[in-house]
């Protein structure tokens, strides 16, 4: 079912509207090639210079980073932040910067290709068309404003190739492990209807001889608990010397001081930061407290909102923390609460009144292409099926147990009662096109070809199951992107990576 049900992948890709992509071409990949050129000095009379542009800056496992993937990079680093209106840091600590990033990627490509994870161009292709169709635009307006913004085409397919990478391997290393419980779902659900019946401001009465009686107390909160850091992180070299170790302290000590003698966390961050999220102000994001570090919780157990940790250290360096915000958990006792924060476009709205919606009923049958299963192959063995179904009226439910590649096999590719929008593209296409009982010809999708059997269609009022699915879906996305992160850094730890650029800045500054 997972082959189909990819509602998770489809909302993420919403994010990369058609009006930001000058901003998210700074992480699309390098044209492929770029690191295979740095090894033959080009033999011209500008031999030295681009000998510099083809320096090895870094080494990840067996692939190298070279100087001029890096500057290429950097210029669209500085196109982004010109763009949203931000200063960018100095030119050494914005290459550092987005050096880590590239190595993150360069770790992610690897783990893609060692899972066998492969992204075709129909899927590139498939992704590009529903981004602008979800942005009422064509593919061919998407390519326009690209252009208009001087960013190749190849670049955002790089971009959305990379996109599609990750979900899979989230999808293959985190998501297969993580369970929303209906009890977590109904916990969100009590909070939030908590805040919005003590969430009206009160107001105050005229001035009368007896003061108005109090207010009753706010229902107690029951959300799991969830806080939002930034950080600002003084990364420390593998086998650093003492005097290095006692000379990177020292940088923290500096900058935790502009930090509290009123300088922005967000500004000291982007300038000075070492880690990969710093010209995001060092903002680590919102999660659950089970998902961020044992020693991230202990350094701001007792850290008011909004206010600044001390130094922590850690096996990656030195870190100054910043607690954004803290929500759900049971509130401290307070002789008067405040107002809980007004409700974000992130929140899940509960729904006002019934919500009908047009469901259908189907079954399926999935052959993935492979080297083996080519599409024509495919194809032809659906053919087959099908004529097997329709004249010679075998069940449609054993067979898919005997040939679909899908998740759903066991229960004869039974997908049970489908909403609009839950299936891709092409499939509800040709689902919506088939009358009760009828079997569909054989139909592509990102996913492999398709046999579809439509057993049913109703008209069921959904308003409490999509306020339950939203609230599913966000708390499955929060827990997701921690457990995916704690990956990448096992990952990180058990690599081998030189950063050459690292060396040399330290080297300057000593």
């Amino acid at each position: 079912m997972q082959a189909v049900k990819t509602y998770r992948f489809w909302v993420a890709l919403i994010g990369f509207c058609i009006s930001a992509t000058a901003g998210m071409s700074v992480y699309a990949q390098p044209a492929p090639g770029g690191a295979a050129r740095q090894t033959t000095p080009p033999k011209t009379a500008a031999a030295g210079v681009e000998r510099e542009a083809d320096t090895i800056v870094a080494v990840v496992n067996k692939e190298v980073i070279t100087r001029r993937e890096l500057d290429a990079r950097v210029r669209l680093a500085k196109r982004d932040m010109a763009g949203q209106r931000m200063q960018p840091p100095p030119d050494n600590v914005l290459e550092l910067q987005v050096l880590q990033r590239l190595i993150t990627e360069k770790l992610e490509l690897q783990e893609g290709r060692r899972l066998n994870i492969q992204i075709t161009p129909a899927m590139i292709n498939s992704a590009i068309e529903t981004i602008a169709k979800r942005n009422n635009a064509t593919v061919a307006q998407v390519r326009q404003q690209l252009q208009a913004s001087g960013i190749p085409w190849s670049d955002y397919e790089n971009l959305i190739r990379r996109e599609l990478l990750l979900e899979r391997l989230r999808q293959t290393v985190v998501d297969r492990t993580i369970l929303i419980t209906d009890g977590e779902v109904d916990a969100f659900l009590r909070e939030q209807k908590a805040r919005e019946a003590g969430g009206l401001p009160s107001v105050r009465p005229t001035p009368a001889p007896a003061p108005p009686p109090p207010p009753p107390p706010k229902p107690q909160a029951v959300q799991p608990a969830i806080m939002g850091i930034a950080q600002i992180l003084v990364r420390v070299p593998e086998g650093a010397s003492a005097e290095e170790v006692a000379a990177l302290r020292k940088k923290a000590q500096d900058l935790l001081a502009r930090v509290r003698k009123g300088e922005s966390f967000e500004s000291v961050a982007k300038a000075s930061s070492d880690g990969p999220e710093a010209s995001l102000g060092g903002d680590l994001g919102v999660r659950p407290l089970n998902g961020w570090p044992d020693l991230f919780l202990k350094a701001v157990a007792n850290v008011p909102d909004g206010r600044i940790s001390n130094i922590l250290q850690s096996p990656n360096g030195f870190h100054i923390l910043k607690v954004v915000g803290r929500a759900g958990g049971a509130p401290p006792p307070q002789a008067q609460p405040a107002p809980p924060p007004p409700p974000t476009s992130a929140d899940p709205q509960l729904p006002k009144g019934p919500m009908p919606v047009e469901q259908t009923q189907a079954r399926h049958i999935l052959l993935k292409s492979s080297t083996v299963m080519t599409d024509d192959v495919a194809r032809q063995r659906l053919l087959g099926i099908r004529q097997r179904i329709v004249q010679g009226g075998e069940s449609f439910g054993d067979l898919a147990r005997r040939f679909s590649n899908d998740t759903s096999a066991p229960q004869g590719g039974d997908l049970g009662w489908l909403n609009p929008g839950e299936t891709v593209p092409p499939f509800e296409k040709a689902m919506n096109a088939l009358k009760i009982g009828e079997v569909s010809e054989p139909v592509k999708s990102p996913f492999g070809w398709h046999l579809i059997l439509v057993e049913g269609r109703r008209t069921q009022d959904m308003a409490d199951q999509y306020l339950r699915n939203q609230v599913r879906q966000r708390l499955f996305i929060q827990r997701s992107d921690a457990e995916f992160e704690a990956w990448l850094q096992r990952v990180r730890n058990l690599s081998f990576i030189d950063n050459r650029l690292e060396k040399t800045e330290r080297l300057n500054r000593n």
